[in-house]
């Protein structure tokens, strides 16, 4: 009988650890019939309940059964009393537990399908797989490519040139007229403009001992004094300009006449000077057209020598330093577009070409030494000028790095597709893939040409315009 506290059934697990009679524990084991079932565990049976889910529980129970087989064992003593637990039990334990494991399995099973399939498994079923047709398409298109070059550039003023004062003379007369000896004075300067003013035909330069020293245009500098009898073309120059300025009574001609010297005479007064009839080197500047004021070199009260000022043009251009693998690409009347910093673009002109700098040796000029010489390590350059057509487009830069776009190749009447339309070949080479009215998709292999906006020129067999390509998203 199982006493209250429990002590019989500590006895028997105590002898269940004990060897039978054949020294094994195990023949200690109970074995029934398949067939007995018994609903619950013999009185007086100890029972140990797992927490947790209760299809756990019977899982630890068989756990527990197969590490501890001796707590099956009869008790010594007592005609099995404390018998183990039926079979019955510990088969619908396992049942359980088996149960458990496979549905786990499925699950797993059925996880790792999914992912074959999303992930693509290992290709078999591709090969049976019909291709679809790709998500966008464009059509072969007949067209004109035109390929261009990106250059750098500066858009500014252009480069400043200066304006010196006639040597050994003062307002300029004496010395012009041969009266003044060897000219006196050098003069003083008494009044000089501002820099980024902009001076026009007849618009005072500078001012010395008080007389104004005007800007006529044109491209010869006067180099010797003018009067009657006078020819060549710095006379037409300064007729042109009187004839511009409003003056009257002469023809405008290479010929210096009375005529010529009275209009001068009239210029002369309404310059506030004495009135020679008579031109010299110094009595004006000379001037392509219209300057801008760029750096003044000398103040008021300052002896009339050298440098005045340094002028530019008045509307800005763009210069580069073109790379002599490009110099093809330029002469004067090229067509470009000025991309300016904040992407607007207007339309330029090349207005001249330069020579090539850079390119001489190390050492070349004079007895400077090696590398004094003009620049022989500098790859060489092209010195390029174009003119903006359209100056309000420019906004309000003054000066700013741009990128100046020229045309470098054209072909016309070519097939063309998007380069996007391109397929790699494994073999080598490209194809483009053509969709047919049905959806169907065929490879076909295409030469490539020029690449120009996106367009490639493509040619083949089969490859003709209006055919339908897959382009991808």
């Amino acid at each position: 009988m199982t006493a209250p506290d429990g002590t019989q059934e500590r006895e028997r697990d105590e002898g269940a650890d004990r060897p039978g009679p054949s020294g094994d524990p195990s023949a200690a084991l109970e074995l029934r019939p398949p067939g007995e079932v018994a609903d619950r565990p013999a009185a007086g049976a100890s029972t140990r309940e797992t927490p947790g889910d209760p299809e756990l529980r019977g899982t630890a129970r068989n756990l527990e059964t197969r590490e501890k087989p001796a707590e099956t064992a009869a008790g010594s003593g007592d005609d099995g009393e404390a018998a183990a637990p039926p079979a019955s039990h510990r088969r619908s334990r396992t049942l359980r537990t088996s149960m458990i494991v496979a549905a786990a399995i499925t699950v797993v099973a059925a996880a790792g399908a999914a992912t074959t399939g999303a992930l693509g498994g290992d290709g078999a079923g591709e090969a049976n797989a019909a291709p679809s047709a790709p998500p966008k398409t464009a059509e072969i298109r007949r067209t004109t490519l035109t390929r261009t070059e990106t250059v750098d550039g500066n858009l500014g003023y252009g480069e400043a040139s200066a304006v010196q004062a006639p040597a050994g003379a003062g307002s300029g007369q004496p010395a012009q007229n041969g009266t003044g000896g060897d000219g006196g004075s050098a003069g003083i300067i008494t009044w000089v403009p501002e820099d980024g003013d902009v001076i026009k035909r007849g618009g005072t330069v500078y001012r010395a001992d008080e007389e104004k020293i005007p800007l006529l245009y044109g491209s010869t500098p006067f180099y010797r004094t003018l009067g009657p009898g006078s020819e060549g073309g710095d006379v037409k120059i300064l007729e042109k300009n009187l004839s511009e300025l409003g003056y009257t009574g002469f023809t405008a001609d290479d010929a210096y006449t009375e005529t010529t010297a009275a209009a001068v005479r009239d210029w002369q007064d309404d310059l506030g000077r004495e009135e020679t009839g008579r031109v010299g080197p110094g009595d004006a500047v000379v001037a392509p057209g219209a300057r801008r004021v760029a750096d003044v070199k000398t103040s008021p009260g300052a002896l009339l020598n050298g440098t005045v000022l340094t002028w530019t043009g008045t509307e800005r251009i763009v210069t580069v330093d073109l790379d002599v693998r490009y110099e093809d690409l330029v002469e004067k009347g090229t067509k470009a577009t000025v991309t300016l910093p904040d992407d607007s673009t207007v339309r330029a002109e090349v207005t001249d070409v330069g020579t090539l700098s850079g390119s001489g040796e190390a050492g070349d000029a004079g007895s400077g030494g090696p590398g004094n010489g003009g620049g022989g390590n500098e790859d060489p350059t092209l010195p390029v000028e174009l003119e903006i057509g359209e100056q309000k487009g420019l906004g309000r830069y003054q000066a700013a790095g741009v990128e100046v776009t020229l045309k470098a190749e054209t072909r016309e009447n070519v097939l063309a597709v998007p380069v996007n339309a391109l397929v790699a070949e494994r073999g080598g080479g490209y194809a483009v893939e053509v969709v047919d009215a049905d959806g169907t998709v065929e490879r076909r292999a295409v030469k490539l040409g020029m690449f120009a906006d996106s367009m490639v020129e493509v040619s083949g067999k089969g490859i003709t315009e209006g055919l339908v390509v897959g382009v991808p998203k």
